[in-house]
């Protein structure tokens, strides 16, 4: 009898690295030449961000910054949500937050996926903000892996490969 091996794909952000990229990015934005006086900050709040700046060129300036400190720091940009630029009073606004767990939506999507062009012997189960995939074949489940790799709607992570 041929026991069945699973894995999980998941949505996760290191918070921790994350913070560490916005001590980064509010460090140099205080120091460049510039963005010395034009108001340019991030601010965090839960799970939440909001960028600052007089002007809306200013503004996507300093998501640059930041979204290139994410990238140093291994986040991928995937999972980061940006709004447009909006204008509150006299300075420009940029909202962002920081996307965990895989949305319904695209848990279908993976699924059909998997469904569609993957091993016919592996399934895939939605389970709450996750997917578990399995099938009696590891090699099946590795080429799956493989095949959601390529994947772009959402930064995915394989676990607990049983």
């Amino acid at each position: 009898m041929a026991s069945t091996s699973t894995f999980d794909v998941v949505s996760k952000v290191d918070k921790q690295e994350v913070s560490n990229a916005l001590n980064q990015a509010q460090k140099e934005i205080a120091q460049r030449y510039d963005f010395r006086g034009v108001g340019a900050e991030i601010d965090f709040s839960g799970e939440s961000l909001l960028i600052k700046a007089n002007s809306e060129e200013r503004a996507k300036a300093v998501l640059d910054v930041f979204e290139s400190k994410l990238v140093k720091r291994g986040i991928s940009l995937k999972s980061l949500e940006t709004g447009e630029p909006f204008a509150s009073g006299k300075e420009y606004r940029i909202g962002l937050s920081i996307k965990e767990g895989i949305a319904q939506d695209v848990a279908k999507k993976i699924s059909k996926l998997i469904r569609d062009e993957g091993p016919k012997s592996v399934k895939a189960t939605i389970q709450g903000d996750e997917l578990r995939v399995s099938s009696k074949s590891r090699d099946d489940l590795q080429d799956t892996i493989a095949l959601l790799k390529g994947f772009e709607d959402a930064d995915l992570q394989f676990v607990n490969m049983r």
